[in-house]
Parts: structure tokens; sequence; C-alpha cells
């Protein structure tokens, strides 16, 4: 099993602009390529776990989303960052996975081997916090600035030596 940063992704990885779900209103935060870089070095898988009830709400389509996240994943690749997992939930009503409920971090638990209790999950909401917690896994609560740093306030210290 293997340790995991959790990134929420709006308000985390890229500017909350609010059902971001097109290139043209993605702001990436600042340090985000260097977070999921610094997490990588220090042996953690990284996976971003989202609620997208714009979709649910009919703001853009599932389809839409797919396409959006591949060009976002993509961006992380190209940046020499890949990110190791993408699980989201489109419903409104989904009481088992949809944060602040622990399903998405347990669902990728279980396919990316992930030891939850070494693990840690950063997010800008109580949702997020209250899905980490819920699930096991130590949490923070990002408020702005540049990613890179929290994380690295954040990590043990005897990781990132």
């Amino acid at each position: 099993m293997t340790p995991a940063i959790f990134f929420d992704r709006d308000g985390v990885l890229n500017v909350d602009h609010g059902y971001v779900c097109s290139t043209d209103r993605l702001e990436w935060m600042l340090g985000a390529f260097d977070a999921v870089r610094l997490a990588h070095h220090l042996g953690y898988l990284t996976v971003v776990i989202t609620n997208q009830s714009g979709i649910g709400r009919g703001f853009f389509s599932e389809a839409d989303f797919r396409s959006f996240t591949a060009d976002f994943l993509a961006t992380f690749a190209d940046a020499g960052c890949a990110l190791d997992g993408l699980f989201y939930c489109p419903d409104l009503d989904d009481s088992r996975r949809r944060k602040p409920a622990p399903g998405m971090i347990f669902d990728a638990a279980q396919i990316l081997d992930i030891d939850l209790a070494n693990s840690l999950f950063i997010g800008d909401k109580p949702s997020d916090m209250q899905a980490a917690l819920a699930a096991g896994v130590p949490c923070a609560l990002f408020v702005g600035g540049n990613l890179n740093e929290f994380l690295l306030s954040q990590i043990p210290v005897s990781a990132a030596i």
C-alpha cells in the first residue's frame, strides 16, 4: 500500500470560479504543479477527489466534464507531474460518494491500493475535511496562497528530508 496526497480540485488545484468545466475559465492555483511534483518526489500518489454538481444541475454534461478532465490531466502530465487518479461525483443526491461522504476516497483507496492512515487530504471546504476524517485520512484546510508551500508545511518533517 502507498500513501497518497488527495487534492480537492476547485479551490485547491485551480481557482474556484464556480462550476469550472472549460479551459477558458481554468486558472491554476499558485504552486499547483510544484505541489504534485513534491508529492511524487516524496513517494505519495496524487489523487483528485471532486464533487461535480454542475453535471447534476445541468450546467454541463458528463461528456463535457470528461473532455475537460482529459485536458486537465494532460496539462499536469505535460508539466512532468501526472496525477495518479481523479475521482468525481456528478450527482446531487449520492449520499455514499458525494463529499462530505467518504465514498470517493474509499473508491480511490481500493483501486489504487492507498494507505489511508498515512495519506493527507488537502481541501478548501468543511465538506472536504468531513470526507477525509470519515475515511480516516488526516486533512488540512487550504485557504489560498502557494499550494506547494502549504503542502510542504503539512507533511511530516522526516518525509520532506
